[in-house]
């Protein structure tokens, strides 16, 4: 991924922006059809429930994710990036009890 390209850091510039939950709402779906919001949300969640020791067939039952998607998932979360990780710490930071069992 090039993100030094002015469109991408226009895009990261965008989601910085944002001061509420009803400007990520509204901006979302503006950029994302419902179908990409809901994708994007269940590969949250698998990297909520991965993090939380959540079996893989769990994960797919519970999101409707195929393996392949909940395997790419699970090498993401555990990848030098640290997207998911550090998300996930700061909304469990936020609300304990929903991300139980990440570290």
């Amino acid at each position: 991924m090039k993100w030094n390209k002015p469109e991408n850091r226009n895009l990261l510039r965008a989601v910085l922006a944002l001061k509420s939950t009803g400007e990520a709402q509204r901006f979302m779906r503006d950029l994302m059809t419902e179908n990409e919001i809901s994708e994007f949300a269940k590969r949250l969640e698998a990297a909520r429930m991965l993090a939380a020791n959540e079996p893989y067939s769990s994960i797919e039952n519970k999101t409707g994710l195929s393996s392949t998607t909940v395997a790419r998932v699970s090498k993401w979360l555990k990848g030098k990036q640290g997207g998911y990780r550090r998300v996930l710490s700061r909304l469990h930071h936020r609300n304990p009890a929903r991300t139980r069992g990440l570290r």
